[in-house]
């Protein structure tokens, strides 16, 4: 093990803004509209839109304020029933839930195994009483999709993409967030594409999108400024209620010149994933589970299991690393965390046993890995990890 350097790379900060976005919100600020439907035509966010749709490979795309807002109007759009059963992975973030409970639905949690994917024996078993489904790709980890289409359209289900860890992952050469119904991506911070916070999604459905386009926000006839058929827009009017999740100019101008860089990023991030699980892997200390075959990951962070570590032995690791530098966190066992299941409370119901993903949750740790990092800062990281391990393991 080399002498680990003085200072810890910082993993929370993203890459500088590009040049061209600080650009357009001088001219932004100059001009005073900030609102997307103050221009006749083309106001930032709606080349937003346009020139994501593009790179996604899809029809229509509505950019709104975030991910969050992004899956609530999905789910509105598609008109299902007050408490229709939402099946989500039982491993996700807080917020996927919340926006299940928000669009009056309720959300059924479908069991994940140790390699973070969605267990289709459980979602077999439970889709039968289901109205929809709504797959997380959590923290970029794909699920078998074509078994779970299979399922969906078996039992004439939509099924809904939270792809908010997987912008440019792709499956089967095909873009996640494409595969659904409907595809649902962040631009929180922490993703691949940073505005602070904001959310799109994407859809083939013209009838879905116009539905969303005018729950978002858009008021009296602005839906026209939308690049959506027309006539499905108008024969909505006045008959659905505004939310008011709108995306703002000023966003969309931080995100726009961002996305050339998207290939790049997705390039560095998932060298840099590969690069550190290699090196955690060869340890003993660890498991990080492959990609599946039809896979294509974008990844930002890395996940890994610990291995026969004791629960003391597993909260020990997080404070090693803690002390290191190299912020790790043990999903089931970080205090109040928004991704152990448990701590749901607001989802009617007693909590699901759901023992694979307690299992898993207790093991699975969390550790930042954005594109931008080097070789050396890699390094530094690998090592923490492994270090902290020897240490708590002896």
């Amino acid at each position: 093990m080399r002498d680990l350097p003085v200072t810890a790379p910082n993993t929370y900060t993203s890459e500088p803004i590009p040049e061209a976005a600080q650009e357009a919100i001088d001219a932004m600020m100059r001009s005073g509209d900030l609102f997307r439907y103050t221009a006749a035509k083309d106001s930032p966010v709606a080349l937003l839109e346009q020139e994501f749709a593009a790179l996604l490979g899809s029809k229509y795309a509505l950019a709104v304020s975030s991910c969050s807002a992004a899956l609530f109007l999905a789910l509105k759009a598609l008109d299902l029933p007050r408490d229709a059963k939402v099946l989500i992975p039982a491993f996700t973030f807080a917020a996927v839930p919340s926006a299940v409970i928000h669009a009056d639905c309720l959300p059924v949690l479908v069991e994940v195994g140790d390699n973070y994917r969605v267990d289709l024996d459980d979602l077999e078993r439970k889709i039968a009483s289901a109205d929809a489904v709504l797959i997380s790709h959590m923290r970029g980890h794909t699920s078998d999709m074509d078994a779970i289409i299979a399922l969906a359209e078996q039992h004439g289900l939509p099924l809904v993409e939270d792809a908010a860890h997987s912008l440019g992952t792709k499956w089967n050469g095909q873009n996640i967030g494409t595969l659904g119904k409907i595809g649902c991506f962040s631009f929180q911070s922490y993703k691949m594409i940073n505005a602070g916070e904001g959310g799109i999604m994407i859809t083939d459905d013209a009838e879905l999108v116009a539905r969303a386009v005018i729950m978002s926000g858009a008021y009296e006839h602005n839906w026209a400024k939308h690049a959506i058929v027309g006539d499905e827009a108008a024969k909505w009017q006045n008959k659905l209620p505004l939310y008011n999740l709108r995306m703002q100019n000023l966003s969309a101008c931080v995100i726009r010149p961002q996305l050339p860089e998207l290939a790049r990023r997705v390039a560095d991030g998932r060298s840099n994933h590969d690069y550190v699980a290699e090196r955690l892997e060869g340890s003993g200390y660890f498991t990080v589970p492959a990609p599946l075959n039809a896979e294509l990951r974008a990844p930002d962070s890395i996940q890994f299991n610990l291995k026969d570590f004791t629960p003391a032995q597993a909260q020990a690791y997080m404070d090693a690393t803690k002390a290191l530098g190299v912020s790790t966190q043990v999903f089931g066992l970080s205090q109040d965390n928004a991704r152990a299941f448990w701590n749901w409370q607001f989802i009617p119901g007693d909590t699901p046993a759901l023992p694979k993903t307690r299992a898993m949750l207790a093991k699975a740790c969390d550790t930042r890995l954005p594109a931008r990092l080097t070789r050396d800062e890699l390094d530094y990281i690998a090592d923490a990890l492994i270090e902290a391990a020897t240490k708590v393991r002896g």
